[in-house]
C-alpha cells in the first residue's frame, strides 16, 4: 500500500491510536512504550502485515528534525536551572567531551572489525555517539525513578544538550567521506562556529521569545502556544541560516524560557508535555516505516558486536574519561554510564548519509537501526534493576514533588482535603489504581512520616499516610472515604 493524501491520515490516526493503546500497557510487560511505536511502524511497513509502502528518506528526515525541535524544546522547558546548576559542568562535559569521546573510541572500533574507511567508520561512530533525548526523558520519567545526588538532572542534561555535538560530527565526518581529499583539521573551524553560534543565538532568541511572549497582546489564551512554536522555529531556522546549530540554540532558548516568567506559561508546559509525546510517537512510526526488516537482519552480527562495544566499553570510558576530574562516587559513573540510550536520534542522523548518496549509506543505516533497537531494549528495560544494584536509587518514600510538577498540577478543580490513614482502614497495604476512586476525584500528594510522595497508581497506600485528594465537589469526598475506610460499592457512584 503506497501512503496518499487521500489515505495518510486515516492511516496516521490508526497507527496513532494503536500505538497509545498498547504503550499504556507496555511497561506491565517491562518493554520501553518508545520501542513499541517503532516496532509498529515496521509491521505496518513493507516487510509488514500493513503493507505500506514508504521509502522517502528526505520526509523521514524532515519529519525527524521536527520532532526532534519540539521534544528537545519540550525538555528544555522542563530543565529546572536550580536543580542543574550544581551539575552544570559534569553535563556539559558529557554532553561535548564525552561525544567526541564516544565517537573516536566507536569509530576506531568500526574500523577495526568491518571494511569501512577510517572516515567512514568516524562517521558511524559519530551518528550514535549522544544519548537519545526522547529515550532518556520518556523512560526514566514514565519509570518515575528517584535517584541520588543530582543523578537524575545530569543525565537529563546531558542527552537534552549532547545532540548539538553529535550532529556537528556527523556533518563533519561526512564531509570527509564525501571529500576525501580534504583534512580533518577542516572540520576545526565548523565545530566551533556551530557551537559557538548556536549557543549565542539560542540565549539572544530565548530573551527575545520572553520579551515577544509578555508584551504581544492575544485575543485568546490558545494563540500564545503558537506564537511560542513559531519563535521556536525561527530560532532553529535563523541559527541554521547563519551557520550556527539550530538543535543548540533551540535547547537553549527553552531552558532560558522555562526558568522565566512569562504568560500563560503552566498552559504552554502542559501543551508542550502533549505534543512531545505526540512528536515522540510520530518520529518513530515514521522511522519505523522506512526501515526494512528484511535488510537489518544481514546486519544483526556486526550490527550486536558493535552495539555491545558501545554500551560495555566506547560508553563507559568516554564517560570516565570526561569525568576523571570531578569529585563522583564509582556507583555513580557507572549508572551514568549505562544510562547511555540510542533512540531516534541516530536513526535520524544516518538518513544524511543516504540523502547524501555515500556508498555505505544504506549499511550504516542498518546498522544504526539495529544499534538503537539494541540499546532502547538491552538499556531501557533494565534502568531501575542496574539503578537498585548500583545502589543510587532513593526509596519510593524519599520521592519529592519537582518544581515542574507542581507547575503542570494545576488543575481544575474546587476543592482539596486530607485523608489520614488509620491501620485498619480498608487502603493499608493497597495499590492506588485498586481502590476504585471516583472519577472525580484524585489524590495529588502523599505525606508519609516527614516526606512527600508523588502517588502512582503502583504506590501501596500505608498506615499512617496523609493523602491530599482533590475533588470536584464536597459531596465526592463522601465516596473517596467510602474507597479508603469501608470500601462501600464505591463503583456504583
Amino acid at each position: 500500500m503506497d501512503l496518499t493524501i487521500e489515505n495518510v491520515l486515516l492511516i496516521g490516526s490508526l497507527l496513532l491510536l494503536v500505538s497509545v493503546v498498547i504503550g499504556k500497557t507496555s511497561y506491565k510487560f517491562g518493554v520501553p512504550t518508545l520501542l513499541l511505536f517503532l516496532v509498529i511502524g515496521m509491521l505496518a511497513g513493507s516487510d509488514g502485515i500493513g503493507g505500506i509502502h514508504f521509502n522517502n528518506p528526505e520526509i523521514a528526515q524532515f519529519i525527524g528534525i521536527v520532532s526532534l525541535s519540539f521534544i528537545l524544546f519540550a525538555g528544555g522547558l522542563e530543565t529546572d536551572w536550580t536543580t542543574v546548576k550544581p551539575i552544570l559542568r559534569e553535563g556539559l562535559v558529557l554532553s561535548t567531551i564525552g561525544v567526541l569521546l564516544t565517537a573516536l573510541t566507536l569509530g576506531v572500533f568500526v574500523w577495526f572489525v568491518t571494511d569501512f574507511t577510517i572516515y567512514e567508520s568516524m562517521l558511524l561512530g559519530s551518528i550514535v555517539s549522544s544519548t537519545d533525548a526522547a529515550a532518556v526523558f520518556s523512560i526514566l520519567r514514565s519509570k518515575s525513578l528517584a535517584l541520588k545526588v543530582n543523578l537524575r538532572p545530569t543525565l537529563e542534561l546531558e542527552s537534552g544538550s549532547n545532540d548539538p555535538m553529535a550532529y556537528v560530527l556527523t556533518i563533519a565526518f561526512l564531509t570527509l567521506v564525501i571529500n576525501q581529499d580534504q583534512s580533518i583539521v577542516s572540520i576545526i573551524p565548523l565545530f566551533f562556529q556551530q557551537m559557538i553560534l548556536g549557543g549565542i543565538a539560542g540565549f539572544v532568541f530565548g530573551k527575545l521569545s520572553k520579551v515577544m511572549i509578555n508584551n504581544i497582546k492575544l485575543d485568546f489564551e490558545g494563540l500564545y502556544f503558537v506564537l511560542v512554536i513559531a519563535l521556536m522555529f525561527i530560532t532553529f531556522s535563523a541559527t541554521d541560516f547563519v551557520g550556527g546549530n539550530g538543535f543548540l540554540a533551540i535547547y537553549i532558548c527553552a531552558v532560558y524560557l522555562g526558568n522565566q516568567e512569562f504568560i500563560h506559561k503552566k498552559t504552554i508546559f502542559k501543551m508542550y508535555d502533549g505534543l512531545a509525546w505526540l512528536m515522540q510517537i510520530v518520529l518513530f512510526l515514521t522511522l519505523g516505516l522506512l526501515v526494512y526488516p528484511s535488510q537489518v537482519f544481514p546486519y544483526m552480527g556486526i550490527g550486536l558486536l558493535i552495539s555491545l562495544f558501545l554500551i560495555i566499553v566506547a560508553r563507559p570510558i568516554s564517560v570516565f574519561l570526561s569525568l576523571m576530574f570531578f569529585k563522583m562516587r564509582l556507583r555513580r559513573r557507572f549508572y551514568i554510564s549505562w544510562v547511555g540510550l540510542r533512540g531516534a536520534v541516530p536513526i535520524v542522523f544516518a538518513t544524511y548519509p543516504l540523502l547524501a548518496g555515500i556508498d555505505k549509506a544504506n549499511t550504516i543505516f542498518n546498522i544504526v537501526f539495529f544499534i538503537s533497537v539494541t540499546s532502547v531494549l538491552i538499556q531501557g528495560t533494565t534502568l531501575s534493576i542496574v539503578a537498585k544494584w548500583l545502589n543510587v536509587v532513593l526509596p519510593e518514600k524519599a520521592k519529592r514533588i519537582t518544581e515542574v510538577d507542581k507547575l503542570i498540577l494545576d488543575l481544575p478543580k474546587s476543592s482539596l482535603k486530607e485523608f489520614v490513614i488509620s491501620p485498619d482502614s480498608y487502603a493499608v497495604n493497597k495499590r492506588i489504581v485498586n481502590l476504585n476512586f471516583p472519577k472525580s476525584a484524585f489524590i495529588i500528594m502523599i505525606k508519609r512520616r516527614e516526606e512527600y510522595l508523588r502517588p502512582g497508581g503502583s504506590t501501596e497506600i500505608e498506615p499512617k499516610d496523609i493523602l491530599m485528594v482533590l475533588a470536584d465537589h464536597p459531596e465526592d469526598f463522601v465516596k473517596v472515604n467510602d474507597c479508603l475506610y469501608t470500601q462501600r460499592d464505591a463503583t456504583k457512584s
